[in-house]
């Protein structure tokens, strides 16, 4: 892994980012719908969603380089709805990289520096600092075509923090990477944007790397932001089937409330009646239960859970770091369960008890 040492010759100055109703038309279809966000100052905030949600139109209007058909955006104070792109100090990282091909490596870094016409002792230390902090100094008179996807990543990004941006745009960067190269660059581009305390936004597709980077997620679909907040809210709580099942495993179970009150929620359900510590709904209200895979566990002897409920183990998958079981109730209902391999049961009769706990279940009401 790559590490850091920086300086405060490429220490952004730290801003929030503001939009209000901010929309993108296409006709009668809006690919962005009445955005409302605000992105704290050195925030690495993400933009998660399916392909088409409307995240990468959002993130180039922040760039400058899609103008809004209505609604305000703000940098701070600043309102740059109708700023010219190059007029916002704001920088981005393409999923291609984007890289001059025929230039070196210190040339494509500094290739923002010549746009601003800085004095070229100042290029050639910011450029210097740059290379160190991302480690490819040494690559320094290399051609992007001598260069593995990794090493051509981070000078994208070094080229995009050498201008000093108020705002750092990254959209997709790690698509083009091999599974094992993504992981490893997740930690590095968060340690560099949170270092140089640069206020970032970052659209992707990709769950995990969202859950593992994020100060905060936006998760988007049909243009428009159905959940914010940090990833273990947005995980643990959903507000909807969508968001539910769009980050991470879900098992889902449709059913009617029985009860709801300050002590909780009982809801009837194919697996019978199920406990969750959550309230807000009504008695008779048609819902639908979530339940996150790693959250149930199989009940050996005298275990007892909130819940409990017997099935028959259909079949378990070997996932490396763990196992994957699927279980079947009735002809209708199916579950899979996660569990670490530290912790995986042998399971010999097909008949077995699980269980969960109420504050695992989460009830969501059913769409129409």
């Amino acid at each position: 892994m790559w590490a850091l040492r920086l300086r405060a010759t490429i220490s952004a100055e730290m801003i929030p980012i503001i939009t209000e109703k901010l929309t993108k038309s296409y006709g009668h279809m809006h690919a962005v719908d009445h955005a409302d966000v605000r992105i704290e100052p050195g925030e690495l905030f993400f933009l998660l969603g399916p392909s088409g949600c409307g995240k990468t139109t959002l993130l180039r209007m922040i760039a400058g380089l899609l103008e809004p058909t209505s609604g305000k955006l703000f940098f701070g104070d600043r309102d740059v709805t109708r700023t010219p792109s190059g007029q916002r100090n704001c920088a981005m990282v393409f999923q291609n990289y984007a890289l001059w091909p025929h230039m070196t490596i210190r040339q494509n870094v500094g290739f923002g520096l010549d746009a601003k016409k800085v004095a070229a002792d100042e290029k050639k230390k910011r450029v210097d600092e740059v290379m160190k902090t991302v480690q490819i100094d040494h690559l320094a008179d290399r051609k992007p075509g001598q260069l593995s996807g990794g090493q051509q990543q981070r000078v994208a990004l070094a080229r995009a923090l050498v201008v000093n941006p108020d705002v750092l745009l990254l959209d997709e960067p790690l698509s083009n990477l091999d599974a094992k190269l993504r992981t490893e660059m997740r930690s590095g581009i968060r340690q560099v944007c949170k270092t140089t305390n640069t206020t970032s936004v970052y659209v992707t597709h990709d769950q995990e790397e969202a859950l593992s980077m994020a100060d905060r997620i936006a998760v988007m679909d049909k243009g428009r932001i159905i959940q914010c907040g940090p990833p273990e809210e947005v995980y643990d709580r959903p507000v909807n089937h969508f968001v539910a099942d769009f980050l991470g495993s879900a098992n889902f179970v449709c059913g009617v409330v029985q009860e709801s009150g300050p002590d909780g929620t009982t809801v009837s359900t194919p697996l019978g009646h199920l406990r969750a510590s959550m309230n807000g709904h009504k008695k008779n209200d048609k819902v639908t239960c979530m339940i996150r895979p790693e959250r149930i566990r199989l009940l050996d002897g005298s275990d007892q859970a909130a819940n409990m409920v017997d099935g028959i183990h259909c079949e378990t998958i070997f996932r490396g770091g763990g196992l994957r079981h699927d279980f079947r109730f009735g002809d209708e209902v199916k579950i899979q369960v996660d569990e670490t391999r530290r912790r995986s049961h042998r399971i010999s009769n097909p008949n077995v008890r699980l269980g969960f706990e109420a504050d695992d279940l989460i009830v969501l009401a059913t769409a129409d």
